[in-house]
């Protein structure tokens, strides 16, 4: 059975508590447990970016990633904290993800080039949205990683 997803695009004080709690658990579950990455999740920007979060009809996070204003930490706009959560990896919802956020990028930041850090391995992925690499791999949390840029020829 296909599960509607329910997208909602929300700055840090329009999220409940209950909502919040959902989203640094997904966010917990991918990065730390399954990545088996200990890292300090809560940056600090949470704060201050939007979050674009696909609920599944139970209320838990299909897929999440935040948007980061200009000139926080690249230059552009960019995308991070990118999510799939494991019942719904497979099922197209990070093609979904990405295009809801880049949906909410251009209505926020228009005509912007967008900057991210994108796990390597994922390289491909991102090239299929327009993204391309415009740095050597580097290692972030012990996990290779590589800047990618997409022009604003692309929005």
């Amino acid at each position: 059975m296909t599960q509607i997803i329910k997208w909602q695009c929300a700055s840090f004080n329009e999220l409940t508590g209950a909502q919040i709690y959902a989203i640094l658990q997904a966010r917990s579950e991918v990065f730390i447990m399954e990545q088996n990455c200990v890292y300090q999740d809560m940056d600090g920007l949470d704060l201050s970016t939007l979050h674009v979060i696909g609920w599944a009809e139970d209320e838990k996070v299909a897929a999440y990633l935040r948007i980061v204003a200009p000139n926080i930490k690249f230059p552009e706009p960019s995308i991070g904290r990118v999510i799939s959560t494991s019942a719904f990896r497979g099922s197209g919802i990070g093609r979904q993800l990405i295009t809801e956020g880049l949906k909410q990028l251009e209505a926020h930041y228009p005509s912007q080039a967008v900057r991210i850090s994108a796990q390597a391995y994922l390289q491909e992925f991102y090239k299929s949205f327009g993204f391309v690499a415009v740095s050597e791999e580097y290692l972030e949390d012990d996990i290779p990683h590589i800047e990618m840029l997409r022009p604003v020829s692309s929005n």
